[in-house]
């Protein structure tokens, strides 16, 4: 089986993985729901040919791997609430997510990373026990790998 040729996976799965990995953040539980900035922030950086917002992503996995998953989800809170249309409909932004050292550019890419969504997907339903770890490894290999 071929692996993923950009983020360097053993086999081909990552899309399904990605997909399976939403549908169970989008169920609202634990541990997953929780870090699904953190997930899709980690796909996309591991897949750069999907990425758009870049800085976004950048500045969102920065705030959680310095601060935590609860001033993430504070911050994404906030975000969240600004984008609606009570409060003039503004997207999330990178001043949502302070403190990240600027966005590399796609330019120096990487094609390989010491934790990818199969690590995270475990025996392929990421489990719910170590999920939390697995994400947090997933977003420390995403940033190391980029060079910082």
């Amino acid at each position: 089986m071929p692996g993923c040729p950009e983020c360097g996976a053993p086999s081909d799965r990552c899309e399904r993985f990605f997909h399976e990995l939403i549908i169970l953040d989008y169920s609202g539980r634990s541990p997953w729901a929780p870090l699904h900035a953190v997930s899709v922030s980690c796909y996309f950086f591991q897949h750069p040919s999907l990425v758009a917002g870049q800085e976004f992503y950048w500045a969102l996995l920065h705030l959680y791997l310095r601060d935590g998953q609860d001033a993430l989800i504070a911050h994404t809170v906030r975000a969240r609430r600004r984008n609606s249309h009570r409060y003039g409909g503004r997207a999330p932004t990178v001043e949502d997510f302070p403190g990240a050292p600027p966005y590399p550019g796609p330019a120096v890419a990487p094609t390989t990373f010491a934790t990818t969504i199969e690590d995270v997907a475990a025996d392929g339903t990421f489990p719910a026990g170590g999920f939390a770890d697995r994400a947090r490894a997933w977003a420390e290999a995403t940033v190391a790998a980029w060079g910082f």
